[in-house]
Parts: structure tokens; C-alpha cells; sequence
């Protein structure tokens, strides 16, 4: 049916033409008013993730550093800026499941509607099987103005099957964690990540990084995983080094960013 030109000017259509207009006005206004910021621009990295300073995760040992050639994969995984190392703690016994550690930390900026990619569905899509989900914590040991203080951060501790043919049995079962630290805060999962980003208003920036870990010992047999309490005490140790490098030397400063614009 083709609207004839007289009846755009019918009273009903200039009523609702002009309340449409006077809403996207009054919402311009509005937002104005509030000082909202809709619009989000990219906050860089103090330095490149990649470019980490393997001395300070001492007593870590930097055993490998992975990278994602597959440009499917890198599209995927939404950004360039990434970190994928495999670390070795040489206090731990030879064979100990939690010798060595598999890091990847993402960063991603600019785009507040992004959804977090998290190993829940990453890892079933690569063929595994989520078995659980635990929130637990990690207490971090601070220095401020010459006062020792604890933070206790909250992660994600799924639970996942595999068929590893590298493996002790044919079916094992390992611990994959996983936390978030999003505009200047740490957030435990997806949905608080996801908060935190739609409730950021005042800020033109935004921006989000995954830390995702997991434990595992090599013997003679395969590999073998850590139990879900060896999973916390050395998640608790890893996160205490890591945490502050990332923190000094890579992740903006929000507060910074923010007053100073």
C-alpha cells in the first residue's frame, strides 16, 4: 500500500512525527546534560603484553611463548594483544601437577558491547566436556602506604573432561580459571565484566582483560591435572606475581586516564 503525499500531512502523522522528534531531541539533551559518553575510544596498554618482563614473575620461570599464527584463529579471538606463556614453578617436585602453568592473558578496548570470550565455551567447542563451574578466591598480600593489606579477588574455576591421549587414563579431568579485570576493577566473571562495561557512562574509554590459567604436571606416562585445592593454593601463589606486573607495567591506569581528560 503507497502513502499518498496528502496524507503526510494528516494531523495523526504530524502528531507522531513530531514526538519522535521531540524524543530524539530531548534524549540528545539528556544525555548531554548527564555528561554520558555513548561513544568509547581505545585506551592503550602502558606496554604490549607480549613484551612482559619474564624477571619480574621470578620464582616463574618462562618455559614457552606461544603464538597464534592461524589468522582464523587470531579473528577470532578479537585482538592482537595477547599473551600466551607456559610457565614453570621450580619449586614445585619434579612431576608435581602443578609444575607447570599455561597463561593466557587478552586485552581488548573501545568497544563496549564486545562479549567475552571465556573458557566455558571455548574449550567445549574445542571437544571437552564442562563437568562444573566453582567460584573461588584468591587472597592478594598489598603494601599501601607502608600497611600490609589483603584483597580477595574471586575467580572462575570450571571443571572440565578430555580425551588426551597424553594422559595417565583415557578420560581426565582438569581445572581451567579464569578472572577479569575491567576499567581499573577486577571482575569475577562474565556477567559482572559485562555490567561494569554497560554501566560505564562517564568515561569515553572502556576496556576489559581476560586472565585465563591452568595447572598441569608432565611424567613419564602424560600429563596428569591438579585436584580443585591444588588448583587454589597455586592459583593464590601465581596470581600474587602476575597480578601487580600487570597492574604496573601493562593495564592503564584508569584514574589517570579519566582525570586527565
Amino acid at each position: 500500500m503507497k502513502m499518498s503525499f496528502k496524507s503526510l500531512f494528516q494531523p495523526a502523522f504530524l502528531v507522531c512525527a513530531l514526538l519522535l522528534l521531540t524524543g530524539a531531541t530531548t534524549k540528545s539533551l539528556v544525555i548531554r546534560f548527564l555528561g554520558w559518553q555513548l561513544t568509547k575510544y581505545p585506551l592503550p596498554l602502558k606496554k604490549p603484553l607480549d613484551k612482559m618482563d619474564e624477571t619480574a614473575l621470578s620464582p616463574y620461570i618462562v618455559n614457552n611463548k606461544l603464538k597464534i599464527n592461524n589468522p582464523d584463529v587470531l579473528a577470532t579471538l578479537g585482538t592482537e594483544e595477547y599473551l600466551q606463556w607456559i610457565l614453570i614453578d621450580p619449586e614445585a617436585e619434579p612431576g608435581s601437577p602443578t609444575q607447570y602453568c599455561s597463561v593466557f592473558v587478552t586485552y581488548y578496548t573501545g568497544d563496549p558491547d564486545r562479549v567475552p570470550h571465556v573458557p566455558d565455551e571455548c574449550y567445549v567447542g574445542g571437544g571437552n566436556i564442562r563437568k562444573a563451574a566453582f567460584e573461588d578466591t584468591a587472597a592478594l598480600k598489598r603494601i599501601q602506604d607502608g600497611q600490609e593489606h589483603v584483597q580477595v579477588l574471586s575467580y572462575q574455576n570450571v571443571l572440565f573432561g578430555s580425551t588426551d591421549d597424553t594422559a595417565l587414563a583415557g578420560i581426565q579431568e582438569f581445572y581451567v580459571s579464569y578472572l577479569f579485570h575491567t576499567n581499573g576493577q577486577y571482575s569475577k566473571n562474565r556477567t559482572e565484566t559485562r555490567r561494569i562495561l554497560g554501566q560505564n557512562f562517564l568515561s569515553k574509554y572502556s576496556y576489559f582483560s581476560k586472565v585465563e590459567w591452568h595447572f598441569y604436571g608432565i611424567t613419564p606416562f602424560g600429563r596428569i591435572y591438579p585436584d580443585r585445592e591444588e588448583v587454589v593454593q597455586a592459583s593464590e601463589r601465581l596470581l600474587g606475581v602476575l597480578l601487580p606486573v600487570l597492574e604496573r607495567d601493562h593495564w592503564p591506569d584508569w584514574e589517570a586516564a579519566n582525570r586527565n581528560d
